[in-house]
């Protein structure tokens, strides 16, 4: 099987969008500020519910800890359920590997309705965690 180039690319650039685009923070979630963030177009969805982007911001001064990892893990996953929900693949897979204290990579795999594996690997995926 084979992907078309096209389709790789929009779905490699759905991916990165939804991973590192700012969702904002739900009334629970713990801040060590006021601001909660989030794209303002999430305020007026066309679909009750649809947000756009992931909560790995949430993580950007927590200690690399394995309860980040599974965080991180949770929020790219949470981030990319649409994919599942409108039809684009039938599995996604989150493979974090932590590095060293300060690094973590996420990984993510797609499989397509054909069965066939989309392999996104984000260099630096991490490094937005310090971007602030």
């Amino acid at each position: 099987m084979f992907i078309s180039q096209n389709l790789h690319a929009a779905l490699t650039r759905s991916v990165l969008i939804s991973l590192f685009t700012w969702r904002r923070a739900a009334d629970d979630d713990a801040l060590d500020d006021e601001e909660r963030f989030g794209w303002w177009g999430d305020s007026f969805p066309t679909i009750a519910d649809d947000r756009i982007g992931s909560r790995l911001w949430l993580l950007r001064r927590v200690k690399l800890t394995r309860q980040t990892q599974m965080d991180a893990e949770f929020y790219a996953r949470e981030a990319l359920q649409w994919l599942l929900d409108d039809g684009h693949c039938r599995a996604i897979d989150i493979i974090s590997e932590r590095l060293d204290a300060q690094r973590l990579n996420l990984r993510t795999v797609l499989t397509l309705a054909d069965g066939e594996r989309l392999d996104i690997n984000p260099d630096n995926s991490w490094q937005v965690i310090y971007a602030v």
